[in-house]
């Protein structure tokens, strides 16, 4: 009989245990607290492809995929003035159009490179990071996806 109690007992432990788990370490952005990025990170899918969400330690941040090689989303980064970045525009099936700045990190890697996406003519700023490992193995079109979480964000200014 009192064997049958620690079994449960344990399940618990182990339940809350995992719910403890520390998340992916994500610097906070310095406009995180900007209350329309609550409104973004509230809108995210829990999943970019076939990349499950997971949890962060910071305020107005993401990240899904693996621990190890997450693609991480911060809120609130530094708003991008002109810039001679390559822009790109993400039509989002049946919702809106977002202006990214594409950035690979290492553009004279051979094979892939991890690579930044910063929304443009939005304040505040979203920032994506993409690792090499995940960009290696997925299309990075799945930023389509983040169009309805973007679209919180009211746009100022296009791509040219």
């Amino acid at each position: 009989m009192g064997h049958g109690r620690r079994v449960p007992t344990a399940a618990v432990l182990l339940g809350t245990l995992a719910a403890c788990a520390p998340g992916v370490s994500v610097p906070e952005a310095p406009n995180g607290t900007d209350p329309v990025c609550a409104s973004v990170v509230l809108a995210l899918p829990a999943q970019l492809g076939d990349l499950p969400r997971l949890r962060t330690t910071s305020q107005a941040s993401a990240a899904w995929g693996t621990t190890a090689a997450p693609v991480v989303l911060r809120c609130g980064v530094a708003v991008p003035g002109p810039t001679t970045v390559h822009c790109v525009s993400v039509e989002t099936p049946g919702g809106p159009s977002i202006d990214w700045l594409a950035l690979a990190d290492d553009p004279a890697a051979q094979g892939a490179t991890s690579w930044t996406f910063t929304t443009y003519g939005r304040a505040p700023a979203v920032q994506v990071r993409v690792p090499a490992a995940v960009a290696s193995s997925h299309s990075t079109s799945f930023l389509d996806q983040l169009g309805p979480a973007i679209a919180q964000v009211d746009p100022t200014r296009a791509c040219l």
